[in-house]
């Protein structure tokens, strides 16, 4: 995906936009940064704030969320179906996937479908595999799902649609699968919004000129792919004085681990570094520990995702300068939604994407409420300096 011409155009007419509402203002340890610089970027960030620039895995043009709400009496209806569903996931226990998985149970609750099964691959194409078969012996209504591999576990995503089973796909979708026909839509935050977003950031931290790495993954994962397409177009385009002078990709599981290796060799060999982007907030952990082991906290780190050690990071404004943010929380709820109106026999939009949120120091705790629909920990609030 290429970045639109308003995109491309922002930085030039940045004067002519003032910063409002959720958008992030400058961290104060920038005060290297010329005021003309961060004021042209702070203008950028307010104009692409509450756009989507992404397109689905086949092309398809992003469906607003509010397309996708169940009304009270079409939930009346649904819950007197009995339906059953199965949450399949690439892997869990990170902040991003318990909200997605909270959002989806709290919205399945509310339409009266019983949720049979909640399975983690940790990021293993096989176990996926076997965890499909597993729940499709329980013959779901539903699954909603995210492929840790679009080849590896099509066929038996194919099994499930050809069982009957309507599929609604967080994220990635298998490879052969068409919107429509295989499966019922694709949810995904924007994810191409959120690496433009986090290139903003982080070159508003250096003063729009430096050198910097990339910690991408190493992997055929569509929304990942986006986020790296999003972040290197973007400094590539609109700011010609940031070269990327290192990138390496890490394929996991131990993203943290990974990522962190990888940080310390850049580090080392570019001891100047003026700082790193990472795909999402389990690889900037890694990386602030390799800042840390090398003593180089003065370090900018930009990711997607609020994690609870990132957003502690921020509310410290220490090494996390800026990330773009999903809102997992409203995709899983928009993901039950459209797999309980396609129980109806309703046409539904076959992409829908949430518009990326841009999260600093200033704006963290604010963030935290809306991404996950909950005050935020006391770890994170106890961090917090002005």
């Amino acid at each position: 995906m290429k970045v639109t011409s308003t995109l491309v155009a922002v930085v030039a007419a940045a004067g002519l936009f003032a910063l409002t509402g959720c958008t992030p203002s400058a961290q104060s340890t920038a005060s290297e940064v010329a005021p003309e610089v961060t004021a042209q970027i702070d203008a950028a960030l307010a104009n692409i704030t509450g756009k989507v620039f992404s397109t689905g895995p086949n092309g398809e043009q992003p469906a607003a969320v509010d397309t996708t709400t169940v009304t009270d009496k079409q939930a009346t209806e649904i819950a007197s179906m009995g339906l059953t569903a199965a949450i399949v996931m690439h892997y869990g226990g990170n902040d991003w996937a318990n909200a997605q998985i909270a959002g989806l149970n709290a919205e399945f609750d509310r339409l009266g479908i019983e949720v049979i099964a909640t399975t983690d691959a940790n990021f293993n194409p096989a176990t996926q595999v076997a965890n499909i078969e597993t729940v499709l012996a329980q013959n779901p209504d539903i699954i909603v799902s995210i492929p840790t591999d679009p080849v590896a576990t099509a066929s038996a995503y194919r099994k499930a649609s050809e069982q009957g089973v309507k599929l609604v796909f967080m994220d990635n979708v298998p490879q052969g699968f068409v919107a429509g026909q295989d499966y019922v839509s694709m949810v995904s935050a924007d994810n191409y919004g959120n690496g433009v977003t986090s290139a903003y950031l982080l070159a508003r931290s250096i003063g729009g000129k430096g050198t910097i790495g990339v910690i991408n993954h190493e992997a055929d994962f569509f929304v990942t792919q986006q986020r790296y397409a999003g972040f290197t177009k973007t400094i590539a385009d609109e700011f010609p004085d940031i070269e990327i002078v290192q990138e390496q990709g890490i394929a996991g599981p131990d993203f943290a681990g990974d990522a962190q290796g990888v940080a310390n060799a850049m580090l080392t060999k570019n001891p100047d570094l003026d700082g790193i982007w990472a795909v999402w907030d389990v690889p900037a952990e890694g990386v602030m520990a390799a800042a840390r082991e090398t003593g180089r906290t003065d370090i900018k780190i930009a990711t997607e995702d609020l994690g609870t050690n990132v957003a502690i990071a921020l509310a410290k404004n220490q090494m996390i300068v800026g990330l773009g943010a999903q809102l997992p929380y409203d995709q899983g709820t928009a993901e039950a939604d459209l797999a309980a109106l396609s129980m109806l026999g309703l046409e539904v939009p076959a992409y829908v994407a949430l518009s990326s949120l841009p999260v600093d120091h200033k704006n963290v705790l604010e963030a935290w409420e809306t991404v996950y629909h909950s005050a935020p920990p006391a770890a994170i609030k106890d961090a917090y300096v002005d």
